[in-house]
C-alpha cells in the first residue's frame, strides 16, 4: 500500500477517536449505545462490502438516489485503503468496534479512554512515520522508527490521562501488540493489550 493510501486509511481510522471523546463528554452509557449501534450497522453492511453480488444489487438500488460517478468514487477509494486480506474477510472497523465496546463496558473510565486513544493514534502515527522514514526494518516489515513513534505517542497519551508508571507499561504493551499484530486483528488486540496490561498493573502495584 502506498504512503498516500496509508495516510487515507489512517485518517479514516482516526474517526475511532469519537469513542473516547464521547466517553469523556457524555459518559459510559451514551458511549456504549453509540458503539453498539455502530457495530450493528457495520455488521449489517459488511456482507455488501465482501460479497460482490450483494454489492452489485445495492449499487442498483442506490442508482435511483445517488449519482453513478459518486458510487464509483467511493468504491474506488475503499478499494485503495483496504488491506488485501480484508477484501474478502472481516474488516478492521468491525474488530476495532468490538474491542472498543468490550473496553468501554468492562474497564475503568481512564483506562478505557487511554487504551482506545492509544490504539487509534499510536497505530496511525507508527504507520505514518514508519512507512516513509523507517530505515531499520524487521522481517515482518515493521521498523524501529515506527515502533518508537508508537511508544512515544502512547506514553504521552497515557501520561496525560493516568501517570508515568502506567504510561510506560501501557505504551510497551501496545507497542509489542502492534509489532506482532496479535490475532485475530491488531485493531482489536492492540487496544485490549493496553487496557488489560494497565488494569493488571494497577491491581498489583496500586
Amino acid at each position: 500500500m502506498s504512503i498516500k493510501s496509508e495516510v487515507k486509511r489512517k485518517a479514516l481510522h482516526l474517526t475511532g477517536l469519537t469513542v473516547p471523546l464521547l466517553y469523556l463528554l457524555f459518559g459510559q452509557r451514551v458511549t456504549i449505545g453509540f458503539v453498539a449501534t455502530a457495530l450493528i450497522v457495520f455488521i449489517i453492511l459488511e456482507p455488501f462490502r465482501i460479497v460482490e453480488e450483494l454489492r452489485d444489487k445495492l449499487k442498483q438500488k442506490l442508482d435511483l438516489y445517488v449519482r453513478e460517478d459518486v458510487i464509483a468514487l467511493v468504491e474506488r477509494e475503499l478499494e485503495t485503503i483496504s488491506r488485501e486480506h480484508e477484501k474478502y474477510s472481516i474488516g478492521a472497523h468491525i474488530y476495532f468496534t468490538i474491542g472498543a465496546l468490550i473496553i468501554v463496558c468492562f474497564f475503568p473510565k481512564d483506562i478505557a479512554i487511554g487504551a482506545i486513544t492509544v490504539a487509534t493514534l499510536g497505530d496511525a502515527i507508527a504507520a505514518i512515520i514508519g512507512k516513509p522514514f523507517g530505515k531499520h526494518r524487521f522481517k515482518n516489515g515493521k521498523s524501529i522508527e515506527g515502533s518508537l513513534a508508537y511508544f512515544l505517542t502512547a506514553f504521552v497519551i497515557l501520561y496525560m490521562i493516568i501517570d508515568i508508571p502506567h504510561a510506560i507499561v501501557g505504551a510497551l504493551a501496545g507497542m509489542l501488540a502492534e509489532f506482532y499484530e496479535l490475532p485475530p486483528d491488531d485493531n482489536l488486540s492492540n487496544q485490549l493489550a493496553v487496557a488489560i496490561t494497565v488494569y493488571i498493573f494497577r491491581k498489583i502495584f496500586f
